[in-house]
């Protein structure tokens, strides 16, 4: 290796893809002989997830004919997020660049994202411009998601974004340098700012296995983006407060009125349960909110780590 050869450091965070490690190892190699023209090489850091299959002996059986390749095994799943924070601590190279080991962020426009970091940018982020092959319902939702966040957030976080990036140094350190347990890394990367090129490209299948994200599981991690990212939330909990007092204030002068008129009938007993069902649901609602906040501050303060690793070559 040249004194002056720069190192790309390749993080694929993997949960049960035994089958996609190898095709994807192999497809991007095949992108080498572009950056060893650049005088780059390539570091790889497969990150198991806590793996019920062989994804860890696949890695093994690359280590042993390219020493290259790295490993941090999970002493169970910790969740992508943990995957992708450990793997940007593991990276000594003077460029990151985050995979999905399932082949749906092409290793072909690696190139094409290199050059943009030549021009001067300093992360080169991507984004799917169409969702074929996914359920129309989970498309719907994904893009209601994004165009709520970029209501409620300050942050950047564009619809379709992946997590595949091409990172220089600094800005790597500076997502290491947010210490956080309850992680969101498409917000963290608008957050740390910096100069981004982003680059569109149509949606890839799978090569191999099935997807690990369900429904229930992306509204979940959606819920961590808004709570990570935004106090709209809360100050929306508040406005319900303000608006259901000002409500019950005027039903008790309206209560007031009418019995002095007509007496004290029992005849508005069912609205009257229908408007404290009402205020109880709102109220319930606004108790979840603050604590979905407080049950992050919770995990913040327990101060645990973020994973733990079983083995690491």
């Amino acid at each position: 290796m040249k004194a002056d050869t720069r190192i790309l450091s390749i993080i694929v965070p993997c949960y049960n893809e035994e089958k996609s490690v190898p095709l994807f190892y192999a497809e991007t190699v095949k992108q080498e002989t572009f950056f060893h023209e650049k005088d780059v090489e390539f570091e790889f850091i497969f990150v198991d997830d806590g793996s019920k299959d062989g994804t860890v002996d696949a890695v093994r059986a690359l280590r042993e004919k390219d020493n290259r390749v790295h490993l941090v095994s999970f002493s169970r799943n910790f969740g992508k997020e943990a995957a992708i924070i450990a793997g940007l601590e593991k990276a000594a190279g003077d460029f990151t660049v985050l995979m999905d080991a399932d082949l749906q962020d092409p290793p072909a426009i690696l190139p094409e994202m290199y050059r943009y970091i030549e021009e001067g940018y300093d992360s080169v982020a991507t984004r799917r411009v169409d969702r074929k092959g996914e359920p129309p319902i989970r498309s719907f939702f994904a893009r209601r998601f994004y165009g709520l966040m970029r209501k409620i957030s300050k942050t950047e976080i564009v619809d379709g974004a992946r997590d595949y990036r091409l990172m220089t140094r600094q800005v790597t350190d500076a997502i290491l340098a947010m210490k956080e347990y309850n992680r969101f890394s498409k917000g963290i990367f608008g957050w740390v700012g910096f100069r981004t090129k982003w680059i569109e490209y149509e949606n890839v299948q799978r090569v191999a296995g099935e997807t690990k994200w369900s429904f229930w599981k992306l509204f979940v991690y959606s819920l961590d983006g808004i709570m990570a990212f935004s106090t709209a939330p809360l100050s929306i909990a508040s406005v319900f407060g303000i608006l259901f007092c000002l409500v019950a204030f005027v039903f008790m002068i309206f209560i007031f009125v009418r019995a002095l008129i007509y007496g004290d009938p029992v005849a508005g007993w069912p609205s009257m349960m229908c408007i404290i069902s009402l205020i109880g649901g709102v109220q319930l609602l606004c108790l979840g909110i603050m604590g979905q906040y407080m049950s992050k501050m919770y995990m913040e303060v327990k101060d645990r780590p973020k994973y733990l690793v079983k083995d690491e070559f």
